[in-house]
């Protein structure tokens, strides 16, 4: 007990020694803050503090509004940001048929996101009988699923029927899709 107390007496000299020589103390206690130029400041439109005196071009007192009072309110503002449901995926297919051969492509469909309802969202192709040699006779058929329930839509294909088509040679199709809602 007598060792703690000479320790805590040393101590106490000690800071006064330093004070005593010009040595400045911290105080744990100053709290200053940082200086803040004018134009780091925020502007923040004032309110009227007074009524307002209307005057016409001539400087005649039309009438004054008198100002019955101030009031700041503070307001909460939520938003929801919905992402529309897109299609991600560009789908090249590649087949050869020979003859009367019938060839079916299966292929995925990938999507941005899950839709957020089932049975609701469907694949609209721009066209999905296809005449691909352009002889008048449906050669080429899209088929998808009724409905897309999740972000790879699997169970698409393409049909393709070699009687249906009657001059030979390579074939180039653009078909666009877009995502429909039920009707």
């Amino acid at each position: 007990m007598g060792k703690l107390i000479f320790i805590v007496f040393m101590s106490i000299l000690n800071f006064s020694a330093l004070a005593v020589k010009g040595i400045p103390l911290i105080d744990v206690h100053d709290i200053t803050l940082p200086k803040i130029k004018d134009e780091d400041v925020p502007k923040v439109p004032k309110l009227p503090g007074k009524d307002l005196v209307e005057k016409d071009k001539k400087g005649i007192v039309l009438g004054i509004r008198k100002l019955e009072k101030n009031t700041t309110i503070m307001m909460e503002a939520q938003v929801k940001v919905v992402v529309p449901l897109e299609i991600l995926s560009d789908i090249d297919i590649n087949t050869v048929v020979i003859d009367n051969e019938k060839n079916k492509i299966p292929f995925d469909i990938e999507l941005n996101k899950k839709p957020d309802q089932d049975n609701y969202y469907k694949i609209n192709f721009s066209e999905t009988n296809i005449d691909i040699d352009k002889d008048g006779i449906i050669d080429t058929k899209i088929y998808s699923p009724d409905y897309i329930n999740t972000k790879i839509v699997k169970g698409s294909y393409i049909t393709v029927d070699g009687s249906g088509i009657s001059k030979e040679g390579t074939y180039k199709k653009t078909i666009y899709m877009t995502i429909g809602v039920r009707e």
